[in-house]
């Protein structure tokens, strides 16, 4: 909550009379045109290094066409990065000039402009600002809004789903509405996967960043809108799978940066979209694969033990965070696995250790990283609630069963909570959000259990009451009964900032038999109906539907089932 300060300062009087003259008392009845302009500035946010300040500015003079607020710090504050103004600074002294597009200042008129940037010791607020010279009354400065204040724009929220719609992407809306019963669904809102450097200008026709950015303010009109993006082109990408490798190699990092990211980030900082929230799902599956799939593991990848040894996931990475999050109003979240890739106690906390190295590689910091997302176009189920972790049959407990196999955690929610206590106790701030992509873990449909198993033994009690049915959590290509999840909805439990359907259902996980393509993209046997697996899904079979096309692609007949085994039920 802000603190409230009001002070007339000593420089008005130059408007009033000569310099050197003595100060006139201002009446307790003077007007707002006795005070030729007010500076409402709010630091809103504040961690250990760094700080977001808010800033309104209004004039109570003669109209502007153009303007210029000046100030001075009496710390090392410095600003990193700033938005709806031009900002520079020299030593201590900071100037804020107006963009091509708020150069125009009406009397009564009031401008905002926002900057992130860094301090240490104390960030005293400043107590003296000029507009164009001329200085100002401070008003209501302090360390964050009031409970009633509303977000300035430009300032970043807590929680960017709350109070806002969500983008619904044409192309996929499209592709719903076409399929029997799809209506039913094709208005939720699904991710904009910019899998491909080729995705950010189009491909074959289809719409590129720029075109999506601009359905997005179509839609928004006068409320606040999320755009969802999926950044996933890093070099060596996937290197544990083979149906989503990328067209990089694993070498590629400056192709990556300049091509790819750079190119990305140049469009977020226009101006014409400062309006929208744009969040970022940074890189789903990488940074796990650097715990999990690398040696000793018996889980290792040759490919895995490169991309560690290279570093060039955490460089590229944090390079994304770095560069994305240079635009305020956009909201990274890296991806964080799910409970049957990274529950277990020898990669649960190493996970979060790695993800904190990442964020704050190549020029990153925690500040930008606003969340995690967690079960990324995955299956994973929500809640499970016939059985707890806690539960022993015949006194021996659950977690030796084969399903949950010494798992710490049973669902998703539960570890995207626990997850998220373990980022903050590691550095990141308190009001750290998470996703959960509830996209296609719904797990309903006429074989969903009521209750729990029998109690014969911990497997015939887990088995018997779980609704993820999967023969392994390792599985995850196409998987057969799955069904929608959860409808994307915001602040849905403590720490969840929201549901999403990052993943858009309907698109295949990878091709079930090799198929050619110009996409980079391989086959990957977890993807075929008839294989029996490997130690990374204990040896079980795959469990994926047949006849599935290359990942990205349409795949009706999982679209039908989806929708067939949802839950909630359509």
């Amino acid at each position: 909550m802000s603190r409230t300060r009001t002070a007339i300062l000593a420089a008005l009087a130059l408007v009033a009379g000569t310099a050197g003259a003595a100060v006139a008392a201002i009446p307790p009845d003077a007007g707002v045109a006795a005070v030729p302009c007010t500076v409402d500035y709010k630091v809103q946010n504040q961690w250990d290094s760094g700080f977001t300040a808010a800033v309104t500015v209004t004039n109570n003079s003669a109209a502007k066409s153009s303007w210029a607020v000046k100030w001075s710090y009496a710390g090392n504050q410095k600003i990193t990065s700033g938005w709806n103004a031009k900002l520079s600074q020299s030593g201590t002294a900071a100037t804020a000039a107006n963009e091509s597009y708020n150069g125009t200042l009406g009397t009564g008129s009031s401008v905002s402009f926002g900057f992130n940037g860094t301090y240490s010791g104390t960030n005293a607020l400043p107590t003296t600002f000029t507009l164009d010279g001329v200085t100002c009354n401070v008003d209501d400065g302090g360390s964050g809004p009031g409970p009633t204040d509303p977000p300035l724009p430009g300032a970043k929220v807590d929680n960017p789903y709350a109070g806002a719609k969500v983008y619904v992407n044409p192309e996929w809306k499209a592709k719903a509405t076409a399929e029997t019963g799809g209506s039913r669904i094709a208005n939720q809102p699904t991710g904009v996967w910019l899998d491909r450097i080729a995705a950010i200008n189009g491909v074959n026709g289809g719409m590129g960043l720029r075109a999506h950015l601009d359905a997005a303010l179509a839609q928004k009109g006068s409320d606040e809108l999320v755009v969802q993006l999926v950044i996933y082109n890093l070099p060596g990408r996937d290197c544990a799978a083979l149906a989503s490798n990328g067209e990089l190699g694993a070498t590629e990092i400056d192709k990556y940066k300049t091509q790819y990211i750079d190119p990305i980030a140049a469009i977020l900082a226009d101006s014409k979209y400062a309006g929208l929230r744009i969040v970022t799902t940074v890189e789903i599956d990488s940074l796990p694969n650097l715990v999990t799939n690398v040696s000793p593991r018996a889980t290792a990848t040759a490919n895995c033990d490169t991309m560690k040894a290279n570093g060039n996931y955490i460089k590229g990475v944090g390079y994304a965070l770095n560069k994305l999050g240079d635009a305020p109003n956009v909201y990274n979240y890296v991806d964080a696995g799910h409970h049957g890739w990274l529950g277990w106690d020898d990669n649960f906390a190493p996970s979060a250790a790695l993800f904190k190295e990442a964020a704050t590689a190549e020029g990153a910091t925690i500040a930008d990283v606003h969340g995690f997302i967690v079960n990324t176009a995955n299956y994973s189920a929500l809640k499970e609630n016939h059985f707890t972790v806690n539960d022993s049959v015949g006194g021996t407990s659950v977690r030796t069963s084969k399903w949950i196999d010494w798992n710490r955690y049973v669902d998703e929610q539960s570890y995207a909570q626990a997850m998220r206590n373990q980022l903050v106790s590691i550095g990141f701030p308190s009001g750290l959000g998470m996703l959960i992509d509830t996209s296609r873990n719904g797990w309903g449909g006429p074989a969903r259990p009521t209750g729990p198993g029998a109690t014969t033994n911990v497997d015939t009690y887990i088995d018997g009451g779980r609704f993820d049915r999967r023969l392994n959590t390792g599985n995850w290509c196409n998987q057969s009964g799955a069904g929608l999840g959860e409808r994307p909805q915001a602040s849905p439990a403590a720490g969840i900032d929201a549901y999403v359907w990052m993943k858009p259902p309907g698109e295949s996980d990878g091709s079930s038999t090799a198929i050619p393509n110009d996409e980079g993209k391989g086959f990957d046997r977890m993807c075929d109906p008839t294989y029996t697996g490997n130690p990374r899904n204990n040896n079980n079979m795959s469990g994926a539907l047949p006849n599935a096309p290359l990942s990205g692609h349409w795949f009706s007949a999982q679209f039908q089932e989806l929708m067939k085994n949802a839950y909630p039920a359509l």
